[in-house]
């Protein structure tokens, strides 16, 4: 390390962006997905890091060896698909399988009150498509089926950015990207409102109002081509720094809908509390049988159909020595 640069290598985690009910530019690490189904949990990535910090800004260039496949539930884990993913069989578009190395580059500035990052990744896609795979009985009778993820190799360039007037938090993350079919690009732009010692005590009530949208439509068969998202954060700003952030991720056109809950609180000297929970609603009733899993696969018109059995809590507790 010096004054004007730093050198940083081994597993690590980075994280970018600014919005709440989604990291569109967030694509350093894999997302852990048996952790929480909420993308926030991630894998530690193998990388080099130079930073440069200039008065022009900070530039981070990454060389990130190796791949991470992302986690999927098992058979007795939650939450999950209907149908199991193979992990085993994984499909790679790079030779390199695994083994390739990728490169991502990023420039973060301010200017006042707002907060300017530039970001560019090139490799492996952190999150795969899947192919459909029949299982058939010995007459050739399809019975079953599991998915096979397909990691393909992608160009992301991605802006966020953070503007500040006075209690107004004004947030921006778009990406437009390519290597997944034809270049598409995606937005989510919207603002918190933070009160200030609300509900007449000392905590800080936050409103948090978002716009998701993905340029591919339905086709897109992810959360947040067209979702809206509400949310509410409050700090209790107490001595056991306990804080709570619960967002509503509605789809303007079904009226899915997904409900995620993050707390925190420190119990006494050395113990903390974490508390996470997602709800999913709305959807259309899934047939169970592999008739009504496939029909309910190829409806344009529904993403969390699968997930209406899924609903997730989790509560961990540490231990501090």
């Amino acid at each position: 390390m010096a004054d004007s640069w730093e050198l940083r290598t081994g597993i690590r985690k980075v994280f970018w962006g600014v919005t709440e009910s989604q990291h569109l530019v967030d694509i350093i690490n894999q997302t852990d997905n048996v952790e929480n189904p909420d993308g926030e949990e991630k894998l530690g990535q193998p990388m080099i890091n130079l930073s440069f910090l200039q008065d022009w800004g900070v530039l981070d260039l990454f060389v990130l060896p190796g791949f991470r496949e992302r986690s999927f539930a098992g058979i007795g884990g939650r939450p999950r698909l209907p149908f199991l993913v193979d992990e085993d069989a994984a499909v790679f578009e790079s030779t390199a399988g695994r083994k390739r190395t990728d490169f991502a580059i990023r420039w973060v500035q301010s200017f006042g009150e707002l907060e300017l990052g530039l970001s560019h990744f090139s490799g492996t896609s952190r999150d795969p498509q899947f192919n459909l795979r029949l299982i058939t009985n010995p007459n050739g009778e399809p019975v079953d089926a599991e998915l096979v993820p397909v990691y393909h190799l992608i160009n992301q360039t991605g802006i966020d950015l953070q503007y500040f007037i006075g209690d107004w938090s004004w947030k921006l993350e778009a990406i437009s990207r390519t290597g997944q079919g034809a270049r598409y690009t995606g937005v989510t732009i919207g603002f918190e409102k933070t009160f200030v010692s609300a509900l007449g005590g000392r905590g800080d009530l936050g409103i948090i109002t978002e716009y998701l949208f993905d340029d591919r439509g339905n086709a897109a068969q992810v959360i947040g081509e067209d979702d809206i998202a509400l949310g509410l954060r409050y700090a209790f700003n107490n001595a056991a720094n306990t804080t709570a952030l619960i967002v509503a991720l509605v789809d303007v056109d079904t009226r899915e809908y997904l409900v995620t809950l993050e707390a925190s609180s420190r119990l006494a000297a050395n113990w903390k509390i974490v508390v996470e929970a997602s709800i999913f609603g709305n959807s259309p009733r899934v047939s169970r049988n592999l008739a009504g899993y496939l029909q309910t696969l190829a409806d344009p018109d529904t993403e969390l159909a699968f997930f209406q059995d899924e609903d997730f809590l989790k509560i961990e507790l540490t231990r501090y020595f």
